[in-house]
């Protein structure tokens, strides 16, 4: 996302900092070579709206023509407020868990929801619930992590889906229960390189090639994915048009595997999100713990947004290329460490997967001028909290020149509210 013909410190006046801003350009552009990627019967793209439910989102992928993937009871309430179609023909929203939370289970049979089992336990809490129609089964394959290796996606040391030596005696109890498999699904995220992505892939399709055999009404094989994003402005792009070319391959093997139509689901993950969104933060000061005269130690960049706003970097160590608007932006570069206001030494966001702390090169700032946050549109806003009774930061959209509020700041009073004194029976 470009932010240079953006007026951000226009918008920072009326809504304060941080904020997310969101190009819907951007957005729209990357949720359209989606839809094309999945372009016909035989792929279908599945939004996994945890990445960031704002409306403004939904919209677009609504828009696009992607089908969505839910993973609580309210992610389904929400897909179908913003207009997603309930009902199991087609499967048009998709219910994926581990485990029924909350009113999970209540949204999926009153909606018709496709349940994506991840555990065999499930199938008897559907039984006992009165669920009558079709199951999928999510399948731990043996393999595959996330961008980075905390992302534990796959493998013996994943909690996700059910291991692929146990699925037949979970056919079994979903056979017992009345319950067809109509799709099998399994998730590998993209691993830390491009090349691991596409063999993934490849590894799947062998996968399921034999369970297609084993389950008849099987007309669906989800993929899963996360197809990468580059999130550092040297890192190569992932080429959409092989992905077709491999997923039309995979429909066709898994076809003739099958002895009927089995069409594909993928799930694009971050990829039509992360780029359309900044994080836009003021820098309150820069200090430095500067020990001897060799200058060890680090200056740090002090800013108004902490992982309460932006979790990823201290919990994954995630990269975000990072930016200087105002007196620093054309200053020689020299290395910085960016630190958020939070009473925890992990509220930096400059370390890696190890924990270090990693100087960025950047034009040392002003106090006043603003720094932002590249590539923070999934997992961003998503996954912010009231940690310290800090307001969830503003959501602002950018169209056509011009700039929406679509989520203002919360305040105190929406944090308060929750807040009771209830008796209860005991």
């Amino acid at each position: 996302m470009d932010v240079s013909n953006i007026p951000l410190e226009t918008i920072a006046r009326q809504v304060g900092t941080p904020f997310y801003l969101y190009d819907g350009d951007v957005l729209r552009e990357r949720m359209g070579e989606i839809a094309r990627t999945a372009e016909g019967e035989r792929v279908h793209a599945r939004y996994a709206m945890k990445a960031n439910s704002a409306r403004f989102v939904l919209d677009a992928a609504r828009e696009a023509g992607l089908w969505i993937d839910a993973v609580s009871g309210n992610e389904v309430e929400r897909a179908l407020r913003a207009g997603f179609a309930g009902g199991h023909e087609p499967p048009v929203v998709m219910f994926t868990a581990d485990v029924f939370r909350d009113n999970a289970l209540d949204a999926v049979i009153r909606h018709g929801i496709l349940p994506n089992i991840g555990s065999p336990g499930m199938i008897r809490q559907l039984h006992e619930a009165g669920y009558h129609g079709p199951i999928a089964l999510r399948v731990n394959p043996g393999f595959g992590h996330g961008h980075v290796q905390a992302c534990d996606t796959g493998g013996p040391s994943s909690k996700h889906g059910i291991w692929h030596e146990d699925i037949d005696a979970v056919a079994t109890l979903a056979k017992q229960a009345g319950f067809p498999v109509v799709a099998l699904h399994a998730h590998v995220g993209t691993g830390p390189e491009i090349s691991e992505f596409d063999h993934n892939m490849n590894r799947l399709v062998g996968l399921f090639a034999d369970l297609v055999q084993r389950f008849p009404d099987a007309r669906a094989v989800n993929l899963g994915g996360g197809i990468p994003h580059p999130y550092r402005t040297s890192a190569q792009r992932y080429d959409l048009g092989d992905y077709r070319t491999l997923l039309l391959e995979a429909a066709s093997t898994l076809s003739e595997a099958a002895g009927h139509a089995v069409a594909m689901e993928i799930e694009p993950g971050r990829y039509p999100v992360a780029g359309m969104a900044v994080l836009v933060a003021r820098v309150t000061d820069v200090k430095d713990t500067r020990t001897n005269e060799k200058g060890e130690g680090h200056r740090f960049v002090m800013v108004d947004a902490g992982f309460n706003d932006l979790i990823r970097p201290a919990m994954y160590g995630s990269y975000h290329e990072i930016s200087i608007v105002g007196a620093g932006a054309g200053r020689p570069r020299e290395p910085l460490v960016v630190a958020g206001p939070l009473c925890e030494s992990g509220d930096v966001f400059t370390r890696d997967d190890q924990e270090l702390l990693v100087p960025r090169s950047l034009g040392r700032p002003e106090p006043g001028d603003l720094l932002v946050l590249h590539d923070t549109g999934a997992y961003g806003a998503a996954m912010s909290s009231n940690y310290v009774s800090l307001g969830r930061a503003a959501q602002v959209a950018w169209e056509g020149g011009q700039a929406t509020l679509i989520s203002r700041r919360e305040t105190l009073d929406d944090i308060l509210r929750l807040e009771t004194s209830e008796p209860l029976a005991v």
